[in-house]
């Protein structure tokens, strides 16, 4: 392989940051720096993993749904949860690294999933409130996305985007329901957001000034808003959708600021966030153990789904 020179590599620079400058795509076969390749596969492969290790949490209620209407479309939620981290999957791998190699890493700890999965689904009401809050939370980080430098990344959100609106509306009117039932209905669906409201908050990552990703994920443009621009907009969000829902939002410094023209709120436990992202929280190890058992009882399926490809594509050779 010919050796880059010194000026070459600046002219690669030099063409890289005009194209993110301007809002251009940056496509898999298209220079990039490996800081910002690095960049994307973290990224899209905790991205990924958070999908996957994401169902497990709803999927422990399928059994147990109220009506058959809330089973099925607790059913098509779980199943979009796996067609998005198939999606990202593939988005990492046009990054030259491989699908086995990422779940490798997600299987000896060597990558993260996002933390939030690693609490209980402990009622029904649950189920509604990671719809509401957790799906919420997702959209208002992932919608900017789509607008993302890297284009293969920035395609597959735009779907992503479009399944996890449904996921957040069937949220919210399942816990309308609870809130509007039986006093024990919504009390239940009171402690589920009572629950659920600060991990929510702590999905958008640390504070700015301590988060060691943003800044540059934003000169390159993968990211357009930093963490606290993101959960401020999630906040004011999620204000006036509580009072329709009759429901009381955890936090007895929540105001509004007229100077500002935001919702003020409450300090966030990190020491709670880091704690539960160094392995910690409530379910991490069942998470985990969970997802390297189906993998490794689904090793017969990709084993005769690798043989029959193999095979086919002999008899057509």
């Amino acid at each position: 392989m010919t050796a880059v020179t010194a000026d070459t590599q600046e002219a690669y620079e030099a063409v890289f940051d005009a194209a993110v400058a301007a809002d251009e795509r940056i496509e898999p076969r298209d220079w990039m720096p490996d800081a910002y390749r690095a960049t994307l596969v973290r990224q899209i492969a905790q991205h990924a993993h958070s999908e996957i290790i994401g169902m497990q949490p709803e999927a422990n209620w399928i059994t147990r749904a109220p009506s058959l209407r809330r089973k099925a479309i607790l059913m098509a939620k779980v199943q979009d949860e796996a067609g998005h981290g198939l999606y990202l999957y593939s988005a990492a791998e046009t990054l030259g690294t491989s699908r086995d190699e990422l779940l490798d890493k997600l299987h000896t700890g060597r990558q993260k999933y996002s933390s939030i999965f690693n609490y209980p689904t402990l009622t029904w009401a649950d189920v509604g409130a990671i719809g509401w809050l957790v799906d919420g939370a997702a959209i208002t980080n992932q919608v900017p996305l789509c607008r993302c430098s890297y284009g293969p990344y920035a395609r597959a959100m735009v779907r992503i985007c479009k399944e996890e609106s449904f996921h957040q509306r069937q949220g919210y009117e399942s816990l309308l329901a609870l809130s509007r039932g039986t006093p024990e209905q919504h009390a239940m669906a009171q402690d589920a957001v009572n629950r659920w409201w600060w991990p929510s908050l702590m999905m958008f990552g640390p504070p700015d000034d301590e988060s060691s990703h943003s800044a540059q994920s934003m000169a390159w443009k993968i990211k357009r808003h930093s963490n606290d621009e993101l959960r401020q907009r999630f906040v004011d969000i999620c204000v006036p959708q509580a009072e329709t829902l009759g429901l009381t939002l955890p936090d007895p410094d929540l105001r509004w600021n007229e100077e500002r023209g935001h919702y003020d709120f409450g300090p966030i436990d990190w020491t709670e966030f880091w704690d539960v992202l160094k392995g910690n929280g409530p379910c991490n190890e069942q998470r985990i153990t969970q997802r390297r058992r189906a993998h490794e009882e689904g090793a017969w399926v990709r084993e005769a789904a690798a043989a029959y490809a193999a095979k086919h594509g002999e008899a057509t050779a």
